[in-house]
């Protein structure tokens, strides 16, 4: 049986080897799309704070909205390993955090994700010790961007880069199967996925600096074209091709 243990056992044994794709989806078409085409992991991100519900960050993003998007992942997904992440001020305690997870799992998540290294690892260790698989989240962490002024490149000093190694192993420890690390420098992010015993999944980290890349699918293909990401190469341009859809009806309608 294909339970999310096993499946997370698989995604800890790529360390090293085949690169991990993972994609966020936050709804069932794209979900079941995504799901379909191969991708090893969908995560439902509370970045659909942003490219779903127009906030301005991921901080207005509830425990209501992750379960209503979870969800509708959950429902699509057949072979992908479902993340879903644990919003702020969800996890502010080791009990908390595994209460927040418990609901997320009952909701359909395969693993959650959680964002912090060392402060965070008695919470990790508490949701993992409960037998639910936890995916780390180090270097630039949306949550704290009102505290830290703004989305920041990390591991530029020798005490960050110290700090991130310190991390990732404090995540590992834990017994999280795998870690993002997101906007940092990609030689540092280079000699972290080196020295950490789990994957490392970058984004915003340089390329093939980790042991696997996680994308936002509004950028991949574009369907978010207000903002996209300097990193980011789109592979298609969605919002393109629903303007040119609607008009072309909207004139067969007005009869133009």
């Amino acid at each position: 049986m294909n339970t999310p243990l096993a499946q997370a056992a698989a995604i800890l044994s790529r360390k090293g080897g085949k690169p991990i794709a993972m994609l966020t989806a936050y709804d069932y078409p794209t979900a079941r799309t995504l799901d379909e085409a191969g991708v090893d992991i969908l995560l439902v991100g509370d970045s659909l704070g942003m490219v779903v519900l127009g906030y301005p960050d991921t901080t207005h993003v509830t425990l209501a909205h992750m379960l209503h998007h979870g969800e509708a992942v959950a429902r699509a997904a057949k072979r992908a390993l479902v993340v879903v992440d644990l919003p702020i001020n969800t996890y502010d305690t080791p009990e908390q955090a595994l209460d927040t997870a418990r609901k997320l799992v009952a909701a359909g998540a395969g693993a959650v994700k959680l964002e912090g290294g060392c402060d965070k690892e008695a919470h990790i260790a508490a949701i993992t010790a409960a037998g639910i698989p936890v995916m780390g989240h180090i270097g630039l962490l949306p949550q704290n961007v009102l505290k830290e002024g703004g989305y920041k490149m990390k591991g530029k000093t020798d005490a960050e880069i110290s700090q991130l190694h310190a991390d990732a192993q404090a995540v590992a420890r834990a017994g999280a199967f795998s870690t993002v690390i997101e906007c940092t420098r990609a030689d540092t992010a280079r000699s972290i996925t080196e020295a950490c015993p789990i994957p490392t999944i970058g984004i915003g980290s340089g390329k093939n600096c980790c042991d696997g890349e996680v994308a936002v699918i509004s950028d991949l293909v574009g369907a978010f074209p207000w903002f996209v990401p300097a990193f980011v190469q789109p592979r298609a341009h969605i919002a393109e091709s629903i303007t040119e859809a609607a008009q072309a009806w909207m004139r067969d309608v007005q009869g133009e």
